[in-house]
């Protein structure tokens, strides 16, 4: 891929380029940087959308269900005519047509421990949008041993949440916030508990900010967590801290 940017990419991000944070240096890293996003649901579409009209240069994703009509409440990539279509390649077809200056590789399988290597080797960023903790897992850990960068997100009912976790330094993992031992075997999700459809949208967002950020370099080596009301439109941020006893990061 060409480093520099061409007139068109200078027009289309001309926003950016406006911005210190930014500019033209920080476009080409955008342009340069490689990420995967886990889900392509309620929570993968804005990721996905803004990743893409941000100019992120690769972006691999990863879902194997098809797009239902209920889908439709809360996930914003698809249209009536694509029920019934793989979500993947569903969304490929929307974000090409946002930004055709941009790589985009569609998967439609679900991430296991035999295939995970050789879908996220040559990944630096790591978008979590799973809907499960079997998934959720799984990335942390093969994120921690391998020093990725975590951005993983959840939302139900009317409560959202999302951390960043920086596995290129030393830090707390996803594993320490919320123990495997700990969760139910009677995991709620969209489909029985519901969700609020915007809630959505504001959690995925602030997930693809701090995808940005990270790659900008405005979020290096720290690991937090931010929790969101939908009803009081409230959001609190904690520091995380490792637990000595976590399964993952403390051997």
């Amino acid at each position: 891929m060409n480093k520099e940017l061409s007139d068109r990419e200078r027009l289309r991000y001309s926003r950016h380029l406006l911005l210190d944070k930014v500019s033209e240096a920080g476009q080409k890293q955008l342009k340069a940087a490689h990420v995967a996003v886990i889900g392509c649901g309620g929570l993968g579409s804005p990721v996905l959308f803004y990743l893409a009209a941000s100019g992120v240069g690769k972006l691999s994703f990863f879902d194997d269900d098809k797009v239902e009509l209920s889908n439709l409440q809360r996930q914003i990539l698809y249209k009536v005519n694509h029920l019934g279509q793989e979500k993947s390649n569903a969304a490929k077809k929307v974000l090409a047509s946002l930004n055709n200056d941009i790589e985009l590789a569609p998967n439609s399988v679900r991430l296991n421990t035999e295939n995970i290597d050789a879908m996220l080797s040559d990944v630096q960023w790591v978008v979590d949008c799973s809907d499960n903790f079997t998934t959720r897992y799984l990335i942390n850990q093969y994120c921690y041993q391998n020093r990725k960068v975590l951005i993983s997100g959840a939302a139900q009912g009317t409560q959202g949440q999302f951390g960043f976790f920086d596995y290129r330094e030393q830090g707390a993992c996803y594993a320490c916030l919320f123990p495997e031992a700990s969760q139910s075997t009677e995991v709620l999700n969209c489909q029985n508990a519901g969700v609020m459809s915007p809630l959505l949208g504001i959690v995925g967002s602030m997930q693809a900010q701090a995808v940005c950020n990270g790659i900008l370099g405005l979020a290096q080596g720290e690991n937090f967590f931010v929790t969101i009301d939908a009803l009081t439109l409230s959001q609190r941020r904690f520091q995380l801290t490792k637990d000595p006893s976590c399964s993952v990061c403390s051997e």
